[in-house]
């Protein structure tokens, strides 16, 4: 004789793309309120200890400019972790990049070359580890680790161990203060952008919808005919796109290339997504949260140097954040 199973036990799940809706749902919750909240708190300590450093127009600007390159990475991390991947290679490509467009050979074609060169080495290796992840098939963690020690190891190659200066003079000037608009850095507009269009391609698209998908669920995302290891290239090839990005970023930013470049990128961006509220296990994250948790970072990181704070401390404090973010996560999941 057959019972009727009541809905909290026994009763199949949503399809992925429905349960997993709020994941993405475009509004500000609670976990979006709470970094707004440490924000106004590290806002409020810099104010009190530092307040004519902290709170002047050129500081302000420091923080942005140095949350955009890392911000631009991070929002390609935080799609490959919601499409349930890992990508630990994204500071190598960022030098691999970097030292790549700022070669003799490519200088000579100017800012359009070097940029354009940036762009297609970034998506490159993110080709490269998407293949791998997907059609190899390979673990992710050591797919993108193999990527890693190739990218740091041909950036030094290339390089010779030595900084690669830049002398296109277009390149340069994107850094000065000379090419602000109403005060902007052009390097924080260009993460505003892609923050945007993250934000979009997740909140709006199949293309989002499919990847929260299969990172909640890849079988049965196979089941209901989404193309799991399509999605799968195509996020770590967007993931790709963005170290190139970042990394003619960084050239603008410091006026050089070198192999030692994005150095522990992977590290802050997985942390940034991790406190922004993206679950490492997949199905779950937004842009919004991540590019909170990289303000939040960059914030910390202003503070410890305008107070001479050491570097060691800083990490600590880190890690104490990542920790606590970690296990409100589990509050939130567990049933």
């Amino acid at each position: 004789m057959s019972t009727a199973t009541s809905p909290g036990k026994g009763s199949t799940p949503p399809p992925p793309e429905k349960s997993k809706a709020r994941a993405v749902a475009p509004r500000l919750d609670l976990h979006h309120v709470s970094l707004f909240a440490v924000l106004a708190v590290l806002a409020l300590v810099g104010g009190l200890t530092k307040p004519d450093e902290f709170l002047s127009t050129d500081n302000l600007q420091l923080i942005l400019t140095q949350a955009s390159v890392i911000g631009v990475v991070t929002v390609g991390v935080t799609f490959v972790i919601i499409g349930g991947g890992i990508d630990l290679s994204v500071g190598a490509i960022v030098a691999l990049a970097s030292v790549w467009a700022t070669t003799v050979a490519t200088q000579e074609y100017g800012l359009a070359g070097m940029l354009f060169c940036s762009l297609v080495v970034g998506l490159g290796c993110g080709l490269v580890n998407g293949v791998l992840v997907a059609y190899g098939p390979m673990v992710p963690f050591i797919a993108t680790l193999a990527m890693l020690a190739s990218a740091r190891g041909l950036a030094e190659q290339l390089s010779d161990g030595k900084t690669q200066v830049v002398t296109v003079e277009p390149v340069l000037d994107l850094g000065l203060p000379d090419s602000y608009v109403l005060g902007v850095p052009p390097l924080v507009m260009i993460f505003a952008v892609v923050g945007a269009v993250g934000w979009l391609v997740l909140n709006r698209t199949t293309f989002g919808r499919r990847t929260v998908a299969v990172g909640g669920n890849p079988e049965a995302s196979r089941l209901a005919g989404i193309a799991v290891k399509r999605q799968r290239l195509l996020l770590y090839l967007l993931s790709g796109l963005c170290c190139g990005i970042a990394a003619f970023m960084l050239i603008v930013l410091t006026g050089s290339g070198q192999n030692t470049n994005g150095n522990l990128y992977e590290l802050d961006a997985i942390a940034a997504a991790i406190i922004g509220g993206t679950l490492l296990s997949g199905g779950r994250g937004t842009i919004t949260g991540s590019v909170l948790g990289v303000l939040v970072f960059t914030t910390i990181t202003n503070l410890f140097a305008l107070n001479n704070l050491q570097s060691d401390v800083q990490q600590i404090a880190k890690g104490a954040i990542i920790v606590a973010a970690v296990l409100v996560q589990k509050g939130r999941t567990s049933p």
